[in-house]
């Protein structure tokens, strides 16, 4: 079994050109691909958006009945599947699904002149499912003859973002290790990393899975009832259950990536300047100026294997769940661990209200952030 990467992310919304438009005008996202009735998706709308080597598909159910329309009532708009590129869709499959994985969708070929793409879906966490893709011929195909390809090739270059970096996935409290153990189990991945997070009374615990081929990556949290409730807690009851909560873009110039979104509108959550008045003393010299990096709001963390700069987006959705995160790695295999206590106290502001927020931000505020990955 070889997991390659993550092929696409498929988003059930409630519009899917609304949430094209805001992908686009303030991300880069272009749209390259559309689907519905007329091209064999019955009771749906799909738009296929790419960015570098990102690929989202949003899908809005025309009738009630069609499972993203089902979703969108339940969780509101979010990743409904994360697809696996693999070499073997089909052999995938049988062994996944012979490992316990649930079957929901058996190996389907998909195929024009321009090339030849298997599918297959299973069970995953909570809502979400996983879409096992098998590409042949033209990369640039996404779903022959289901998903009509309306840009050129061509045209998608010098992209700010390259890659999905992670995923951000809240679980209930209690089912932690029961999701990583199914990923370890039945995918094959390995659990890299471990740890409990303790934040202003609230209390979280954090696994991280991933493929052998490093490219999926998956961070698992859970709420530690015991402790104060937070926005886990938060996460868990307005989404309905399990879901992604963040999903993390990697971009090879982040300094130029925030300025740039956030002209177009994107709203980041901010950052205390006394976060940035003990940063040196932290970690010493890094690589980016730190000038910039305080203007930005940009979180800084090293590790044995070098430097790490993220930044998180606020929510894109009233239900304040589904949210985004840059990450520019210098080297650094991790997720930012020094700056869970500045991510988390970030997301509470944004959650707390524009007045609370300001007074929060304000220089001798508390260091400031948010959630690991």
């Amino acid at each position: 079994m070889n997991i390659l990467g993550i092929d696409h992310l498929e988003f059930y919304v409630g519009d899917a050109r609304q949430t094209a438009y805001y992908l686009c005008t303030a991300f880069g996202f272009r749209i390259c691909g559309q689907g519905g009735p007329q091209t064999g998706l019955a009771g749906q709308r799909s738009l296929l958006l790419q960015h570098g080597d990102i690929r989202i598909v949003l899908t809005s159910g025309l009738v009630a009945d069609h499972p993203a329309t089902l979703y969108v009532g339940r969780h509101g708009d979010g990743v409904a599947v994360i697809a696996f590129e693999t070499d073997d869709a089909a052999g995938v499959y049988d062994t996944v699904v012979g490992r316990g994985a649930t079957a929901l969708e058996t190996p389907t070929v998909h195929e024009n002149a321009a090339g030849r793409v298997v599918t297959a879906s299973v069970s995953g966490f909570g809502d979400v499912t996983h879409r096992l893709v098998e590409r042949h011929g033209s990369r640039w195909e996404f779903l022959p003859a289901t998903i009509e390809m309306t840009a050129d090739e061509q045209s998608f270059t010098d992209d700010l973002l390259q890659v999905i970096d992670h995923l951000a996935i809240c679980v209930p409290a209690g089912e932690i290790a029961a999701t990583s153990r199914y990923y370890q189990d039945v995918f094959g991945f390995a659990e890299i990393f471990e740890e409990y997070i303790e934040v202003g009374g609230q209390g979280m615990d954090s696994k991280v899975v991933q493929s052998p081929s490093r490219q999926v990556t998956f961070t698992l949290i859970e709420p530690d009832l015991s402790r104060r409730p937070g926005q886990i807690d938060d996460f868990l009851s307005w989404h309905a259950g399990a879901g992604v909560q963040h999903v993390a873009f990697r971009t090879n110039d982040i300094v130029t990536a925030v300025r740039t979104f956030a002209e177009r509108g994107v709203g980041f959550l901010s950052t205390p300047q006394t976060y940035f008045d003990a940063l040196e003393k932290r970690l010493g010299s890094v690589d980016l100026p730190i000038g910039e990096l305080r203007q930005l709001g940009v979180l800084v963390d090293t590790d044995h294997y070098g430097e790490l700069y993220q930044i998180f987006t606020q929510s894109m959705h009233v239900r304040r769940t589904l949210f985004l995160e840059l990450i520019e790695r210098h080297g650094a295999l991790t997720f930012g661990s020094s700056n869970i206590k500045a991510l988390y106290e970030a997301k509470e502001r944004e959650l707390a209200g524009p007045a609370e927020a300001a007074q929060a931000a304000a220089p001798d505020a508390r260091p400031a952030g948010l959630a690991a990955a």
